[in-house]
């Protein structure tokens, strides 16, 4: 399976998503529940900000973060937002933006180029392990 995600166009993803998730409390209007519905987007998308900035890839600024790293953190920042709603019990007032979110952070890592899975060689190229 090829990336389809260019490094490029992750780097866009990373400050638009950044962004997305660090507000989506007040763009969704879920920000007056408080607690882990505000709180858990906040800091995860703030996170995926800093991380943009100091990321190796084109727009990254600093060039100090491992791309590969970036990526796989995405991916559990990814798997943390489409969890919160059940693990902290907030699902019958919000979860839908945290799902989707989480589900664009999760696949944002996993079809970047040079994500870590991609370097998995499970067959050969016969299809034989």
């Amino acid at each position: 399976m090829k990336p389809i995600i260019s490094l490029k166009a992750h780097g866009i993803l990373d400050y638009v998503g950044g962004l997305l998730i660090t507000f989506s409390p007040w763009i969704f209007g879920f920000a007056k529940l408080g607690g882990a519905p505000l709180y858990l987007p906040l800091c995860m998308g703030s996170m995926q900000l800093v991380m943009a900035i100091f990321s190796t890839h084109p727009y990254g600024i600093f060039k100090a973060f491992p791309m590969q790293l970036h990526l796989v953190i995405d991916m559990i920042v990814g798997i943390i937002l489409i969890a919160a709603p059940w693990i902290y019990g907030f699902y019958h007032f919000v979860f839908l933006p945290h799902l989707l979110l989480g589900l664009v952070s999760f696949f944002a890592g996993l079809l970047t180029q040079h994500s870590p899975l991609y370097r998995l060689e499970l067959f050969d190229e016969r299809g034989y392990r």
